[in-house]
């Protein structure tokens, strides 16, 4: 079940392929998450030492969080995933020129997973031909459901 959506990121990018991973919140984060209140749409993904880092993931704390906590709402929060995921995923980023951008957050059995993938920047032309395409196929659709109420 997906919580919050990166639809800028399917807009910007080629997804060539996608890695789910873990992701360490704090207790406050995961109920905040709970109440819908993540952002991705300015979040990606970095690799440092070997690890690889959520950066600009917006989440909003609840009215109801504790006194003594103090919460940092685009605080940097480490991604899990297997050893071997990672050095495939630092070898293509350094080598072939890719990056890693935040998918979606969502749940999976009761945890909070986020999907990553691996991905090319579109350039101006890509993204207007896409638009042009997807305008065409929903003109195709209004267009078949015409005809159809017409028979």
């Amino acid at each position: 079940m997906s919580i919050v959506q990166n639809k800028k990121a399917f807009h910007d990018y080629f997804i060539e392929d996608k890695f789910e991973a873990g992701i360490v919140l704090e207790g406050w984060e995961v109920k905040a998450i709970r109440d819908n209140r993540a952002q991705l749409k300015e979040a990606y993904v970095i690799i440092q030492r070997g690890e690889i880092y959520l950066l600009g993931c917006h989440i909003s704390p609840l009215g109801s969080t504790s006194t003594h906590v103090s919460p940092d709402n685009v605080r940097t929060r480490k991604l899990l995933l297997k050893g071997e995921q990672i050095v495939k995923l630092i070898g293509k980023v350094e080598r072939a020129g890719y990056t890693l951008v935040p998918l979606d957050l969502h749940f999976k059995n009761g945890l909070i997973k986020c999907e990553i993938g691996l991905a090319k920047g579109k350039k101006q032309y890509d993204k207007r031909a896409v638009e042009k395409e997807k305008d065409w196929k929903r003109e195709q659709s209004r267009i078949l459901r015409a005809a159809s109420k017409g028979k």
